[in-house]
């Protein structure tokens, strides 16, 4: 069987980047057009609070020209607010303001994803879907009114904290046993699952993420993990985890962050051992891609090398329709129980 034809025929979701802060960081560079900067930097919150990193930076691994180059039919667009003190809706609002401003001046026939159908659509007629997502409850300022109004401008998904605490739930890295999500993070919760919004349960602390589970009336995400019984890092999920998430109807995107693979020598093979470990504990039904693309997601140099996974998801003996799953329908079957 042809990888290349596989993988351009199947639908492919990304559930994580980081790429709309990497943009506006570089001076202000074109998701849409690549490199092209515009005339003058960006003058909004995001570039006031965080400056400009353009020298000796990294090359960026996703914008709309390398989605298409890599078979990635739609992604989740993630702005994180956690280093936003004081200012998280702001910072928020700021990035997705750029983000649309930018497709508007360049004409990019993207889709702004609000119902998970669009992204059926977009594929059919050959245009890039995005998902509006953010990271870190606290971009809500603790009120449902503002979740409200983050819903009605297209945001779809919400991570309930970063590896820090929330106004919602503990982080992974302040993870205190037996502490759930906190009487707003409820609330939070379940007024997301009302409105037809994504809970991403990444970076959550163990207690959290059962909690969340058993408030959740719809499925939910993790969107970018792996496996903690192949590399042990708080950002990982046990066993008794995916069982859980499985349960949910819920999927885990795995990551291309090396130190979620393996603490020496992360490969390519590693990170497809991880899906094989999923797979066996929680059925392939639990699995999808969250790369997480200019927030750390470097085991794969961009979005262009995305067919190696399907490569060798074949070449590990995976039927056509397993590989299919993993690389979009999973995810596209839990949007369409939580968004619509």
């Amino acid at each position: 069987m042809d990888y290349e034809r596989l993988h351009r025929d199947a639908l492919v979701i990304d559930s994580h980047n980081d790429t709309i802060v990497a943009h506006i960081r570089r001076g202000g560079l074109s998701l849409a057009r690549g490199k092209e900067r515009a005339a003058e930097p960006p003058a909004g919150t995001i570039a006031f609070m965080r400056g400009y990193d353009d020298s000796d930076a990294a090359p960026l691994q996703i914008n709309l020209p390398k989605m298409r180059q890599g078979g990635i039919d739609a992604g989740f667009f993630a702005i994180d607010v956690t280093l936003a003190r004081q200012n998280h809706l702001a910072y928020a609002l700021d990035g997705f303001g750029y983000l649309l401003n930018d497709l508007q001046k360049s004409g990019a026939e993207a889709v702004i994803v609000r119902q998970a159908e669009d992204i059926v659509r977009a594929k059919a007629a050959g245009k890039p879907a995005i998902i509006l997502a953010l990271e870190h409850a606290d971009c809500t300022e603790r009120s449902l009114n503002i979740l409200r109004i983050l819903y009605e401008i297209g945001v779809r998904s919400i991570g309930l904290t970063h590896n820090v605490s929330s106004w919602a739930a503990d982080g992974c890295l302040e993870a205190r046993e037996g502490v759930g999500l906190t009487r707003y993070g409820v609330a939070l919760v379940q007024e997301m699952n009302r409105l037809g919004m994504l809970v991403d349960l990444a970076h959550v602390s163990p207690s959290a993420f059962f909690s969340a589970l058993e408030v959740s009336s719809k499925p939910v995400i993790f969107s970018h993990g792996n496996a903690q019984a192949l590399c042990d890092h708080p950002r990982n999920l046990t066993d008794a985890q995916f069982k859980a998430l499985a349960q949910n109807g819920g999927v885990i995107g795995v990551s291309y962050v090396p130190s979620f693979v393996a603490k020496e020598n992360p490969t390519l093979e590693r990170l497809l051992e991880h899906i094989g470990h999923i797979v066996e504990v929680a059925g392939v039904q639990a699995v999808g891609l969250g790369g997480d693309f200019d927030g750390g997601g470097t085991l794969l140099s961009d979005a262009t090398e995305v067919p190696l996974i399907t490569e060798g998801l074949l070449r590990r003996g995976y039927s056509e329709t397993s590989i299919r799953q993993i690389l979009g329908e999973n995810t596209l079957r839990v949007l369409k129980g939580a968004i619509g």
